[in-house]
């Protein structure tokens, strides 16, 4: 596996721009619009669990969760995105990942931010 697939972030060419800052250099905040989130749940696949297991006997990266959280966060971030272009936003401040146990079955992953619509200064 390529380090390309442990990674996220924005795809190119989005229109929204996320940030985990409170602001943009050289942009200014016209209105803000909200809290906005990406939500995912995703259960454990019992081959990865079997293996993670063994894997855990011995120490080192589980490659196989690792790529699932990583799935699981884009997939997470892409509704985000998705709701903040719904709510006419061009870009998202102050983002954040929370990731939980969800009842013993998967992992909750929520994307979350405050939608607002900048302008250049």
């Amino acid at each position: 596996m390529g380090i390309e697939e442990y990674g996220g972030g924005q795809n190119p060419g989005v229109d929204v721009l996320v940030v985990t800052t409170d602001d943009v250099p050289g942009y200014r905040v016209e209105r803000v619009i909200g809290e906005v989130f990406g939500l995912t749940v995703r259960s454990r696949h019992l081959g990865s669990q079997i293996g993670a297991g063994l894997k855990s006997m011995v120490g080192g990266e589980l490659r196989g969760l690792t790529k699932t959280l990583v799935e699981t966060r884009n997939q997470a971030m892409a509704r985000l995105v998705d709701q903040a272009a719904a709510r006419g936003a061009n870009a998202v401040l102050a983002f954040r990942f929370d990731v939980t146990e969800a009842a013993d079955v998967g992992t909750e992953v929520c994307a979350y931010g405050t939608a607002v619509v900048i302008a250049q200064v």
